[in-house]
């Protein structure tokens, strides 16, 4: 995969992953869960769906645009904010999944496109590295 088309890629899935992220917080906030049922949440720190949507709207939306943010701008720290945004998604996943114990096939996605984004990074590091040997 070349660096253009590994970096488009990239903010495709981290555009995408903020935009859910978002909704998904104010669906969370707003619709107290959007249809999931309270019981889910029962033995967990939360009562209703207002916190879990809070950190999914500001801190996994927020890593998602402001990483989508500063890889579209080509900032010098998008490669770590980018591994972060990726890694974020993923851990929110396992947590998810650790504190409710239900599973939904949208968390396979989620956790993909988290995975693809590290995966994207590394690849768009390597291939930074490799034009810098040759460049030399």
């Amino acid at each position: 995969m070349n660096r253009s088309r590994a970096r488009d890629c990239l903010l495709v899935l981290l555009w995408f992953g903020a935009a859910s992220a978002v909704i998904g917080g104010i669906l969370g906030v707003v619709f107290n869960g959007a249809g999931l049922p309270l019981e889910y949440l029962k033995g967990t720190p939360f009562d209703s769906y207002v916190g879990p949507g809070l950190i999914l709207g500001f801190v996994v939306g927020g890593t998602q645009l402001a990483a989508a943010i500063t890889a579209h701008n080509r900032h010098s720290n998008n490669a770590v904010l980018t591994a972060i945004a990726g890694f974020g998604m993923m851990i929110w996943i396992f947590a998810e999944l650790a504190i409710l114990g239900e599973f939904s096939w949208l968390q396979v996605v989620y956790f993909g496109l988290g995975t693809c984004e590290v995966i994207l990074t590394l690849v768009l590091l390597n291939s930074r590295k490799d034009h810098h040997k040759h460049a030399v």
